[in-house]
């Protein structure tokens, strides 16, 4: 097994589009980036502890590659949107890639340049590719939010 962690937006999100692939065994939601050990939620809302809201996910890579991964986690959000995503707002909701391995840098920055190539986006994609650092699960509260209240999409 192995991990991948990724911040899109809003964890709930980003953790529902995850959680049901072949070859997921869990995701778990928590904060990753910043400056503060053990932060709640309500900390890293202030824009002050520097954290992003990111979905760890345990995998197999015999039956999902990190590639497959990647591909996910461009879909699900807009990368070119600096600490945003829709209608939240903050240094939290940054799009970054937390790398656990060099390949997984590799297989990251590749993905980007070849996004970028793309020309999807007129716009330039800002996705930080970054060193992954402590992970803090988010409060219980948070994991699996939109299962646990029979949602299959944020509410708006």
């Amino acid at each position: 097994m192995e991990k991948a962690t990724f911040g899109a937006g809003c964890f709930w999100h980003v953790e529902e589009a995850f959680r049901h692939l072949k070859g997921v065994s869990s995701t778990t939601v928590g904060y990753m980036g910043g400056t503060l050990k053990n932060p709640t939620y309500e900390e890293v809302c202030t824009d002050k502890t520097e954290h992003a809201e990111v979905v760890e996910i345990t995998y197999d890579p015999g039956k999902i590659s990190y590639e497959d991964l990647l591909t996910v986690f461009w879909d699900i959000h807009d990368p070119t949107t600096k600490n945003r995503q829709g209608p939240d707002v903050g240094t939290q909701y940054r799009s970054v890639i937390f790398y656990h391995t060099v390949e997984q840098k590799t297989a990251a920055e590749t993905s980007k340049e070849d996004l970028e190539q793309s020309r999807k986006y007129k716009k330039k994609i800002i996705t930080e590719i970054t060193k992954a650092t402590p992970f803090y699960p988010a409060e219980e509260y948070h994991q699996q939010y939109l299962a646990k209240h029979g949602l299959a999409a944020c509410p708006r």
